[in-house]
């Protein structure tokens, strides 16, 4: 039996080879926030939100141009998001794969204050697939310096 020293632990191998199949596993991991513009919406349109301030992207598999998240490799994905309203009236937020919208999120916001959406996802995806989220039509969001309005995720392991 072998012995490698790995990320200052001793992992024990078989066969060496175990440690370059390791190596070898994709890493895929993002964090964002929307904007520094504060209100963001309403529009007449759906629109796909585009998180801009990008903190951390291993892997590039977000591309902030977009707003899209792109699965480079088949595997089970995590994702968090959260919406901060600050407008009197409602606030949505939806979650799309590819073309199919596969989460709706809405809340009402008291008239003066605020309100959070934050929802997670474990999702099993093939790469190519594309995971947005899309501000509907009418309403809005509210970002700035502070980042209160993020998106992030990570593939847990790939299949």
């Amino acid at each position: 039996m072998k012995c490698v020293v790995c990320c200052t632990r001793l992992i024990k191998f078989n066969d060496i080879n175990e440690l370059f199949v390791l190596a070898e596993k994709p890493k895929v991991a993002f964090y964002t926030a929307l904007t520094n513009s504060a209100l963001v919406g309403p529009y007449n349109t759906d629109i796909t939100l585009k998180y801009s301030k990008v903190f951390t992207n291993i892997g590039n598999a977000y591309n902030p141009a977009t707003g899209f998240f792109t699965a480079p490799v088949k595997g089970v994905y995590y994702f968090q998001f959260t919406a901060f309203g600050h407008q009197p009236g409602s606030m949505a937020i939806d979650v799309y794969k590819n073309s199919e919208r596969i989460m709706y999120n809405w809340g009402n916001l008291p008239e003066w204050g605020y309100k959070y959406i934050t929802n997670s996802l474990v999702l099993e995806l093939i790469a190519g697939d594309e995971i947005h989220l899309v501000l509907p039509s009418g309403y809005s969001l509210y970002d700035d310096v502070n980042n209160y309005s993020t998106f992030s995720g990570a593939l847990l392991f790939p299949l």
